[in-house]
């Protein structure tokens, strides 16, 4: 760190990697410096001379760099595991993007270690960030008592080869997608996923689940489904929560918020979405500097592995599994 300056690595500058180091670049000078990336291809060199940064083809040198004081690794998940270890061999602080790991054990295993040796793991559950996400849990306690929700996150089908490659991918949509629905659902209502079942199909993803519909209960005794897929053309993300004294329903691809009352739809003020990498950059940076709190601790992130997990087990073998079992 120089002159409170916190120099950053990225691992994985992608298409998702390269929108950190954009903001980084271009949005957060004043508080951070992007002096290193790592990335296998052929457009990385032309990466590193635009951002003007060092260029390291094997990720444990970026790792292991003076010049670098802290990670952020996007990458496919396969990696998330050797490069936790690493970064905390080598007292990096480490931003990680979800899923956490796609291996509960491996999760939990890595949470242990940064808190062992005291050290800074976030986990990028984004969404958390998203407008939509925050006024539905600001307006949520005004319902009442939460009954049932649906939530669903529904995207095209993928053209990253990688998400069909069981060995890299670590999972299909309940790990890459429902992931998100399942942190967001915590995040929101402040309960937990108590146990769960699911059934999942394969429609164009021939070795991992692309559809996923799974029934679970939270801990406040809600009954939840989740509708979670990668094989229409369509994008949105919705969630419905039927309360004691209504219905509040949003939907965070298209930043709508509304509350239902008998046959009256009111429409609810909400800022359109926004970029969510910034605010959480700005919060990590805080974080980092001893400021303020962690904000997406590694615990969050084993939580939203667990209900996977569960999830996954769940619609393998065709029964309800209990979350705290595992």
């Amino acid at each position: 760190m120089i002159n409170g300056i916190i120099r950053v690595g990225i691992i994985g500058t992608g298409r998702h990697g390269s929108r950190y180091a954009q903001h980084i670049v271009n949005d957060l000078g004043h508080r951070f410096r992007l002096t290193a990336i790592s990335r296998r291809s052929f457009e990385a060199e032309a990466q590193a001379v635009a951002w003007n940064t060092t260029l390291y083809n094997d990720w444990h040198d970026l790792v292991s760099s003076e010049q670098v004081d802290a990670v952020i690794s996007v990458t496919t998940p396969n990696l998330n595991p050797d490069i936790g270890r690493f970064c905390a061999a080598q007292k990096k602080p480490l931003l990680l993007e979800k899923p956490l790991t796609t291996d509960l054990y491996a999760a939990r295993e890595l949470v242990e270690l940064f808190d062992r040796a005291s050290l800074p793991l976030t986990i990028a559950q984004t969404l958390r960030y998203n407008s939509v996400i925050l006024a539905l849990r600001d307006n949520l306690p005004a319902m009442g008592k939460l009954f049932s929700l649906c939530a669903s996150h529904r995207l095209e089908p993928s053209t990253m080869s990688w998400l069909e490659e069981p060995e890299i991918a670590g999972g299909g949509v309940i790990f890459h997608t429902a992931v998100h629905l399942f942190d967001a659902l915590r995040f929101i209502t402040g309960h937990e996923v108590v146990r769960i079942r699911a059934v999942a199909r394969n429609i164009h993803n021939p070795r991992l689940e692309d559809l996923v519909i799974a029934e679970a209960e939270l801990s406040n005794g809600a009954l939840a489904i989740v509708d979670s897929s990668k094989i229409s053309p369509s994008r949105a993300c919705r969630y419905e929560f039927v309360c004691e004294k209504g219905q509040l329903q949003g939907d965070q691809v298209h930043g709508m918020l509304q509350k239902i009352v008998g046959s009256k739809i009111s429409n609810l003020p909400v800022p359109p979405p926004g970029p969510t990498l910034l605010p959480l950059l700005e919060d990590w940076c805080t974080y980092l500097h001893g400021k303020g709190k962690n904000p997406i601790p590694g615990k969050e992130g084993i939580a939203a592995v667990k209900i996977s997990h569960a999830c996954r087990q769940a619609a393998g073998e065709g029964r309800w599994v209990d979350i705290e079992s595992l």
